[in-house]
């Protein structure tokens, strides 16, 4: 049974669990989605989009020993998130495994680690026991990549998840800041707009980076 005493949030101030990859990956287009409600797609969106078209069915099966789930509802009054996990497997002892279904490739920053983490932490905290590990499976290389779920990456998620609360809570949309990679992978890039005029310190950060590299 899940405690409703003080120090949890308010079901109406729970934010969803993608806020968190949003986040870590750029506050201002985690902002524009969570605050704003701005959304557009691209090729790497619509890529996503189709990958999650099973997971987003639902329904379950059972394979050998372990039962698979889909589509299921996850929320942590603790951490002030809901969402939905793409796969959660009960392997042999009803031990929790969830799987995050991600298009491209392993990113070199933690924000798909960040969302999968706090899916664990939700299913500690709805089902009362240990999830140690999950996985990412990733659409260009077909094959999963096994994500502890150690203290330093609770800690981040915890982070996360509170900066991404109080940002959405206050209405708050950061400055732009470009990033040649970043901006260049984001379907947001129009409504962003981070070179637009006015914004020079933006247009000098890119020179510079263009340069180096």
């Amino acid at each position: 049974m899940i405690s409703l005493d003080a120090s949890k949030v308010a079901e109406e101030d729970l934010v969803p669990i993608s806020a968190l990859q949003h986040m870590l990956y750029c506050p201002r287009q985690c902002a524009l989605i969570h605050v704003e409600r701005q959304w557009d797609e691209n090729a790497y969106t619509a890529e996503g989009r189709v990958l999650h078209r099973r997971v987003d069915a639902g329904g379950g099966e059972r394979r050998k020993n372990v039962r698979i789930e889909r589509g299921v509802a996850l929320r942590s009054l603790r951490l002030g998130l809901f969402g939905i996990a793409d796969v959660v497997e009960m392997h042999a002892g009803g031990k929790p495994y969830p799987i995050e279904y991600k298009r491209g490739r392993p990113k070199t920053h933690r924000a798909d680690e960040t969302q999968l983490c706090a899916q664990a932490m939700c299913l500690e905290e709805m089902l009362e026991r240990p999830v140690p590990e999950g996985a990412l499976f990733y659409g260009a290389e077909r094959r999963r990549k096994a994500v502890r779920f150690d203290e330093e990456l609770r800690a981040l998620t915890e982070r996360i998840a509170m900066d991404a609360r109080r940002m959405i809570a206050a209405g708050e949309l950061p400055d732009a800041e470009y990033n040649r990679r970043k901006c260049g992978a984001c379907s947001l890039q129009d409504v962003c707009q981070p070179l637009r005029p006015g914004k020079q310190g933006n247009v000098d950060r890119w020179l510079t980076q263009a340069l180096e590299e």
